[in-house]
């Protein structure tokens, strides 16, 4: 680890003449541009991680209004299952870990009895208390969006953004980079030509 620090040929060392080429007298005018354009994506992405926290915290806002609206209408109900559940044969080639649809009867807050397929886990008797979710004519529907969902899916809002403004710097690092290169190259090549006839660099 100490080789990485404070080695001249290490990869930190080398990240800082990168950065820092003003100390090296060879330094030429690309390699300064470079280490400027590197300081700017640095920061950039630095100064982009408030902005992603923003966005994910206006997309939390969205999602606890988004959940509140869903609660609206819809209420937890228990099902009983009118037969037993399927049991899920497993073998090498498939993996029965999933809840199979079962014939079940339910009451609304009406009283009504309604009659529908819902998901159990395999093997379970008849009889067996389901939890679900109805909506105000007593239907199955899905069940609402909760607050650690919302907070789940702003944190992740938040994380893929920053990703992507970072990647995008850091692509259009590589690309300059790439350019600067080939015209280093050239510019060596040129040195080359024309060292022999004048026996001199120009």
């Amino acid at each position: 680890m100490g080789f990485l620090v404070h080695g001249s040929s290490g990869p930190i060392a080398r990240f800082r003449r990168r950065l820092f080429p003003g100390h090296n007298s060879l330094a030429r005018g690309s390699d300064r541009f470079e280490a400027l354009l590197l300081k700017v994506v640095i920061l950039a992405a630095l100064l982009a991680i408030p902005v992603a926290a923003a966005v994910g915290s206006a997309n939390h806002g969205r999602q606890v209004a988004a959940a509140a609206a869903d609660a609206i209408g819809r209420q937890a109900a228990t099902a009983y299952l009118s037969k037993d559940a399927p049991v899920r044969i497993v073998d090498s080639e498939s993996v029965g870990t999933g809840n199979s649809t079962t014939e079940a009867t339910w009451t609304d807050s009406r009283g009504v009895r309604h009659t529908g397929g819902v998901l159990a886990t395999p093997g379970s008797p008849a009889g067996s208390a389901v939890p679900i979710w109805i909506d105000a004519r007593g239907e199955l529907t899905a069940a609402p969006r909760t607050a650690s969902t919302a907070v789940f899916d702003s944190v992740l809002v938040g994380l893929w953004l920053w990703f992507a403004m970072v990647a995008a710097l850091v692509l259009l690092h590589q690309v300059v980079r790439l350019i600067l290169d080939r015209h280093r190259a050239a510019a060596w090549e040129r040195a080359w030509a024309v060292y022999p006839r004048s026996g001199s660099w120009p």
